[in-house]
């Protein structure tokens, strides 16, 4: 059942330890050539030393049997029913960078793809083309005109971008134009309620005229957009925990999102060593940290299992700069799990660590997945993660006499 949030505003209180979730994005996974998953096979020295003192488990996002995107998968570990509280893709990476939404603002996800001569997609990614180059791109569609309506476009990161829309009577029941997978051409874009039937006819305009821009191109020569939505109203982390929040990521997507829940960003470069060094510059300035790792993803989505596991591995070599640190409460999990094998987002449960104030050691004495599946934490709602990891660290009172 999802957490009772006014009960939470009851319970929880303020206390001088300091809490910290790492989430590797991606992180479950399936066995590859040797049997054995991606976490399975990465040497994790420190991880196991952690898992030896604390307890493991598995989260399920959003519920049995149901893949989710990242959105959704951070808004379970940050507490909120994910499937009340839905955040479409645009809004957080125009919030991640910076875009100053207005209350109708349409926004969604654009990624730039490659397509040949028959218009089939033959990359979905672009080749993960360089930010700078979308940057340009983006300010040539940016150029495109609407009726009615203003066009902001904004590179991301790689082949990511957001496209913006405002204007009076833009509907967010659109269909998305991304087919999910190669060989085919992107989907036109569809009104999936009868009063978004111009808010459709507006974008296929647009994405007519920008296939005529890119035509020329041989890589990154299309597009497709995901993710439409306006900016919702969340519950607050700070005003939820008593507490003072920060997230350190790489993608601005994920920023996006931690500002949504009312969390202050830190910059933390662009690597995992530099976020860990911000975090030691803020460490008396927060109670509560969220870092973001990518790459785990990244690799499994390109269906690179070597890759997953070495993303695995540098991220458990970098630990001890954030083990030194010595938080009250540590939290190592996932958003979703993304076999290698399968190439994209998964249903399968996600593994998790939990070390710190009063854990009770279950028997696992690695952080795997199969020690997961047996740990003593069990399998249980990843809403269920920030209330656990707040009790170990003080900060949840009493229910009842």
């Amino acid at each position: 059942m999802p957490v009772d949030l006014d009960l939470i505003r009851r319970l929880s209180i303020p206390a001088a330890t300091k809490v910290v979730l790492c989430v590797l994005d991606g992180l479950g996974g399936l066995p590859g050539p040797r049997g054995r998953t991606e976490l399975d096979e990465a040497p994790t020295r420190h991880l196991d030393r952690l898992a030896e003192g604390g307890a493991l488990g598995q989260t399920i996002p959003a519920g049995y049997g149901v893949t989710v995107g990242s959105g959704p998968g951070h808004t379970a570990l940050f507490g909120l029913d994910p499937l009340r509280y839905e955040i479409g893709r645009g809004v957080l990476e125009a919030t991640g960078i910076d875009f100053p939404l207005e209350a109708n603002d349409l926004a969604a996800r654009g990624n730039l793809c490659t397509v040949d001569a028959s218009g089939a997609i033959t990359d979905r990614r672009a080749g993960r083309v360089a930010t700078a180059i979308t940057a340009e791109i983006a300010r040539t569609l940016a150029t495109i005109k609407l009726p009615g309506v203003e066009v902001f476009v904004r590179a991301v990161q790689e082949h990511r971008f957001v496209l913006v829309l405002r204007g009076e009577g833009l509907s967010e029941a659109l269909t998305e134009t991304d087919p999910q997978r190669e060989g085919v051409p992107p989907l036109a874009v569809r009104a999936t309620d009868p009063g978004a039937e111009r808010t459709a006819a507006l974008v296929n305009r647009f994405i007519a005229e920008a296939r005529e821009q890119l035509r020329s191109r041989e890589a990154a020569n299309h597009l497709t957009l995901r993710g439409w939505a306006k900016r919702p109203q969340l519950p607050q982390l700070p005003e939820l925990w008593k507490l003072r929040a920060a997230a350190c990521t790489v993608y601005p997507m994920y920023r996006g999102l931690a500002r949504l829940v009312g969390m202050e960003t830190i910059d933390g470069g662009s690597t995992l060593e530099s976020q860990f060094a911000a975090l030691r510059r803020h460490w008396e300035d927060y109670d509560f940290f969220f870092v973001h790792y990518k790459p785990t993803d990244s690799a499994g989505e390109d269906g690179d299992f070597q890759r997953k596991v070495q993303a695995i591995h540098e991220f458990d070599e970098c630990l001890p700069r954030l083990l030194a640190l010595e938080p009250d409460v540590l939290i190592v999990t996932g958003d979703h799990s993304t076999p290698a094998v399968m190439a994209q987002h998964s249903w399968h449960p996600v593994p998790l660590l939990l070390h710190g104030r009063h854990v009770r050691p279950d028997h696992t004495r690695s952080f795997s997945e199969l020690e997961c599946a047996q740990g003593g934490l069990g399998t249980f709602p990843a809403t269920e993660v920030l209330p656990i990891a707040f009790a170990h660290a003080g900060r949840l009172a009493k229910y009842g006499a």
